[in-house]
């Protein structure tokens, strides 16, 4: 049994556009939108998602190299017997970029269905399975990229079949075409994926008005599923060096201004280092809405504390969030020191050592004030901090859109306890490219995943329980039928 939350009266005012009075029942909504369309038969859409999850994983795609043609050829197949048009592309030898439609009646923009086919490499010698098998395991399918993201792919898929089966070949209608992608390359920055698609075949999906990827969260807290977050903005990723500068020589001739151990203390005055606390619009509603709902009310109120825009208040709020990784990465740009190098043998002292920052900024943020407070601290001329790669910047999507609407009242319709919260996500996605041509893009991962399993993603032993699996493809099918009604 659910019981009745209440937020805050300033939560409410700030979610009070975001749903419609009324949310429509699954079964009420394809009466209401295509008359003949049937319910799906979910026990037959469960296995049919575990069965594409797992012929998915059993096909290595580690980027590098990639090698998601495959893949690719899979999904083909699988769409084209039901009917659906399909367009293959190999932008170079092993990679792919494929592009489904199942068109709709035009009377609204299209709507992306979107998730990367590329997933990052394992340490086999750390994983209980092979990585590569799809095993399951009490209830649980575990391999590399059964999150990130060949669940939401899989998912993805059994909705495009979903649809075709149950409103299109029923002779019901959809609002706007609903455009399936899977990229390649996204976890090496996507110049295989998205950049290319967008560069070489845009007429495919520039006229798209939304696009759902990967990117929020569904989160079991406490053992009880709690939330989903929608992601709508996301961090901006940064490369940056730091260089120490020092006098080279023999190793057994200790000298003063040793370039390792200049570059040593530099990295620990940026570690020591807390960039300010900015809390975003979407931040705002985020943790406003939930403060309102969380377990524990120290972390709750300062939630609630942050979200309130009194200076005091926030400041306390965010000295209690801070001591949480997951919510101190929300509220400040992100610094982490990730590559060493320096020196070419054991007995020589080398002149020049350098480290790699991988800095996320929160969107707006500019990358060159961070530098200027980093030069501060470290406080030495003979150290040099230089940008090396920079990411995109894009405008936030609306969470007042049909979109976001649908995703949420997907969310209440199977499980009304659950709230639905914007999102700046930390990582970097797909998303920021269709962001920036103005499209208003979201991301969900849409299985519900306590904070263990989902630290597995890049991690050992990742895995899906297969009841997240079947949510998932429940909350992706039940958003789709409602933006296209």
């Amino acid at each position: 049994m659910s019981r009745t939350r209440r937020m805050p009266a300033a939560a409410a005012r700030a979610r009070a556009s975001l749903r419609p009075r009324r949310t429509l029942p699954l079964l009420a909504l394809l009466i209401a939108t295509t008359v003949t369309a049937q319910t799906p038969d979910w026990n037959a859409a469960r296995d049919e998602t575990v069965q594409h999850l797992q012929r998915m994983i059993r096909i290595n795609t580690s980027n590098p190299p990639g090698n998601e043609l495959p893949v690719a050829q899979y999904i083909d197949s699988v769409l084209k017997a039901a009917g659906i048009e399909t367009h293959l592309f190999e932008p170079t030898p092993g990679r792919a970029a494929f592009v489904a439609r199942l068109k709709g009646t035009g009377a609204k923009k299209p709507v992306i269905l979107m998730a990367h086919m590329d997933v990052v490499g394992v340490e086999r010698a750390h994983w209980s399975v092979d990585p590569f098998a799809g095993e399951i395991k009490d209830g649980v399918l575990y391999g590399r990229g059964a999150i990130d993201d060949k669940g939401m792919l899989a998912a993805n898929l059994e909705t495009m079949l979903l649809l075709k089966r149950n409103v299109l070949d029923k002779g019901g209608t959809l609002s706007r075409d609903v455009i399936f992608v899977a990229n390649s390359d996204e976890e090496a920055g996507g110049e295989w994926g998205m950049g290319w698609l967008i560069a070489n075949h845009p007429e495919l999906i520039m006229e798209a008005e939304f696009a759902l990827n990967e990117g929020g969260r569904t989160r079991i807290v406490n053992g009880k599923p709690l939330y989903v977050a929608v992601q709508n903005t996301e961090k901006v990723p940064y490369g940056v060096t730091v260089t120490a500068h020092g006098p080279g020589g023999h190793a057994a001739i200790p000298l003063a201004g040793n370039a390792i151990a200049r570059l040593g203390r530099a990295l620990a005055a940026i570690g020591a280092h807390q960039e300010p606390v900015v809390i975003l619009p979407t931040t705002k509603v985020f943790f406003a809405d939930l403060g309102a709902v969380w377990p524990d009310k120290k972390v709750g109120k300062a939630m609630v504390d942050v979200s309130s825009g009194d200076a005091k208040r926030v400041a306390a709020g965010a000295q209690v969030l801070s001591t949480i990784p997951v919510f101190n990465a929300v509220i400040r740009n992100g610094i982490s020191p990730t590559l060493v190098s320096g020196g070419i043998r054991s007995n020589v002292i080398p002149t020049e050592a350098t480290a790699t920052l991988n800095i996320r900024n929160l969107p707006g943020q500019s990358i060159h004030e961070v530098v200027a407070r980093l030069r501060h601290v470290v406080n030495d001329s003979m150290v040099d901090i230089a940008v090396v790669d920079s990411g995109v910047d894009t405008p936030a999507s609306s969470f007042e859109t049909p979109m976001f609407t649908a995703i949420a009242d997907a969310v209440t319709e199977l499980d009304p306890a659950m709230v639905t919260v914007p999102y700046l996500s930390t990582g970097a996605t797909d998303s920021a490219r269709l962001r920036a041509l103005g499209m208003q893009a979201y991301g969900i991962l849409p299985f519900p995943l306590d904070q263990n399993d989902e630290d597995r993603m890049h991690g050992n032993d990742e895995r899906i329980p297969l009841t997240s699996l079947a949510f998932g493809t429940r909350l992706i099918y039940g958003a789709m039928l409602r933006v296209t009604r």
